[in-house]
């Protein structure tokens, strides 16, 4: 009830319309920044481009993972998947540093950064996330969660999820009009997510539970308890950023 009282209040609180309340989750999380972000019909997406590919590609690798029959997989990827992924994660973290270096006249970088290809790094790093925080999560609260089972088998879903991260990003990179809100609410909906989850992992592990959940039923406890921690948390860095930003009259 407790968990309930503090989705419910999140929900039922200003703002009051969707976009609002998307840009609150990204407030939190994002730096917003409008040159590093896309806009769709006038509107700024919620998350920066980078943050945008992060989270709908986590979003868009557990549904996928879900679709294909993991729903209990408890295990890594293979190793030259894991390996894979792990390239992916390697390759944000170079642009995101070169991008970095940009905030500073002067300073000396690789290539001149683009939203297109800070899109296209978080996005496969949101996939890469995916494949290791859904293994964990399932080995964490299911009783019988499949330790033999990988979040993903082989190169060809990998290619799938590759494929369909593709499609996300062509779908930003066209800023349709009609694609604002559900870009928005999905994005958003990757930060609850991959929140919700560690969060929940957390939780199971705190209250030594883990592993004693055989049906959603008995799962909705930590589950619930996690989402209501990720908006504690949201709220909790949007009303620091919010002091600090006014306090040192800072431009985001």
């Amino acid at each position: 009830m407790v968990s309930l009282l503090v989705i419910a209040t999140f929900v039922l609180s200003p703002p009051w319309t969707v976009l609002g309340k998307t840009r609150l989750v990204g407030y939190a999380i994002c730096h917003q920044i409008p040159e590093r972000s896309f806009h769709i019909h006038g509107q700024q997406l919620p998350l920066c481009a980078r943050c945008t590919g992060i989270y709908m590609g986590a979003l868009t690798g557990f549904t996928l993972m879900w679709l294909m029959g993991r729903k209990r997989a408890a295990s890594l990827p293979p190793v030259p998947i894991t390996l894979v992924f792990v390239g992916f994660i390697v390759t944000l973290g170079i642009d995101g540093i070169n991008s970095y270096l940009t905030f500073f006249p002067g300073m000396p970088h690789l290539y001149e950064p683009q939203n297109w290809l800070r899109l296209t790094t978080g996005t496969l790093e949101g996939l890469a996330l995916s494949a290791f925080v859904f293994p964990v999560l399932n080995y964490s609260l299911w009783r019988d969660a499949n330790q033999s089972a990988p979040s993903v088998r082989n190169f060809k879903e990998l290619a799938l999820m590759v494929a369909a991260g593709g499609v996300i990003i062509l779908l930003i990179l066209l800023e349709l009009p009609l694609l604002l809100y559900p870009l928005a609410v999905l994005s958003t909906l990757g930060v609850l997510v991959m929140l919700g989850s560690i969060n929940t992992m957390i939780v199971v592990a705190l209250s030594r539970r883990e592993g004693t959940a055989l049906t959603w039923r008995q799962a909705v406890l930590p589950v619930s308890a996690g989402l209501a921690i990720a908006f504690l948390l949201i709220g909790g860095m949007d009303t620091v950023r919010a002091v600090i930003t006014r306090a040192f009259e800072l431009p985001f």
